[in-house]
């Protein structure tokens, strides 16, 4: 069976060995190609080398919740995981023009070298970087294929597969729709849902309990824990994005502001705004790269009217009610303690 006590250290150097691993194989074979094809192998490794894995940790626990012991096979189909998160961060930044992650150039940025001779070299590098998320999602599938489970388990998972990659698509296309529309936390909540807190959570968790036989009860709880904590996950991710430290978060504080994305902070700030201050909001949002004086004020907008606060009290009812839902499954103690432990690392995070 899975260890008495969750090892969460140990788990990710499982899940980074395979990772670094198969996607330093798979660079390889890209770059023999061609030469002219090394930055974009670079690309390929620089998306797996950092990250907390909590994906691939709730896909290990959706499969020992269900009764199923350790497996190396397991822990690589559960790393195949951070490889759809890995495709996905390089579409979202790409999309979402981000300059920074973990602290470094985005993949669309760090490609403008590898196209400097090109009539349309920005173009060109954001089309590289389009390229490197598909190959991404497409070595989670061969990963997750080739993970060494028996083939009648893999074939029980495999639906779910189209399921996350609609569900995701569908919430990177609503924010699309949203960004620059009049905020509206209804619209907001769906967005987080659809775009994150299914693939983060639920769907990595359901996966592994279906690889492992779990009965519709036990995934009915997982769904019932992974939705509001997925939710949870993202309404914090929007609060560092705009409050937390770039040194610690490793992103710009600016994205958001720049880009008026439809976050559930910024929904929450205009609900309950006045006319003057959604005059003032109107002047700040989305005009271009902001300076610190402009960041500044927004901040001081929506602290003053209490909206940080209010996502707090979100986050807080979501990860409550998740903690309720798990409090309701019948799975053992350890799986216990390690989904109220994920919970924990998923919510409570530096700024």
């Amino acid at each position: 069976m899975a260890a008495e006590r969750w090892n969460a250290a140990g788990f990710r150097n499982r899940v980074d060995q395979v990772l670094h691993a198969f996607v330093a194989q798979e660079a390889d074979l890209l770059a023999e190609v061609d030469p002219a094809l090394g930055p974009v192998a670079d690309q390929l490794e620089s998306a797996v080398a950092d990250g907390k894995r909590l994906r691939a940790a709730f896909c290990y626990w959706g499969w020992c919740a269900a009764g199923q012991p350790d497996s190396d096979a397991l822990v690589r189909a559960a790393a195949s995981m951070e490889l759809v998160h890995a495709a996905a961060v390089v579409h979202d930044d790409l999309i979402d023009d981000s300059p920074l992650r973990h602290g470094r150039p985005t993949a669309h940025l760090a490609l403008c070298g590898a196209v400097a001779g090109h009539p349309c070299p920005s173009a060109a590098a954001r089309s590289l970087a389009m390229l490197v998320g598909d190959l991404l999602m497409s070595l989670a599938g061969q990963l997750f294929a080739t993970c060494g489970l028996p083939a009648a388990y893999l074939s029980r998972a495999r639906p779910l597969w189209s399921l996350l990659a609609r569900e995701l698509i569908a919430g990177e296309c609503l924010e699309i729709l949203h960004t620059g529309a009049v905020p509206d936390t209804t619209a907001s909540l769906k967005v987080i849902r659809y775009k994150t807190a299914k693939y983060t959570v639920e769907q990595p968790l359901l996966i592994g309990g279906t690889l492992a036989g779990a009965g519709e009860r036990l995934r009915a709880g997982y769904s019932a824990y992974g939705l509001p904590l997925g939710e949870a996950f993202q309404l914090r991710d929007d609060l560092l994005g705009l409050f937390g430290n770039p040194e610690h978060t490793g992103k710009a504080d600016t994205d958001d502001v720049r880009g008026h994305r439809p976050t559930a902070l910024l929904a929450e700030t205009w609900r309950i705004a006045g006319p003057d201050e959604r005059e003032r909001l109107r002047g700040l949002l989305g005009r271009g790269e902001p300076d610190r004086a402009g960041l500044d004020a927004v901040r001081e907008v929506m602290h003053r009217l209490g909206a940080p606060d209010r996502i707090e009290n979100m986050i807080s009812a979501r990860v409550a009610e998740a903690l309720d839902a798990l409090h309701d499954l019948d799975v053992s103690a350890c799986a216990a303690d390690a989904l109220a432990e994920l919970a924990r690392a998923a919510t409570v995070r530096p700024y």
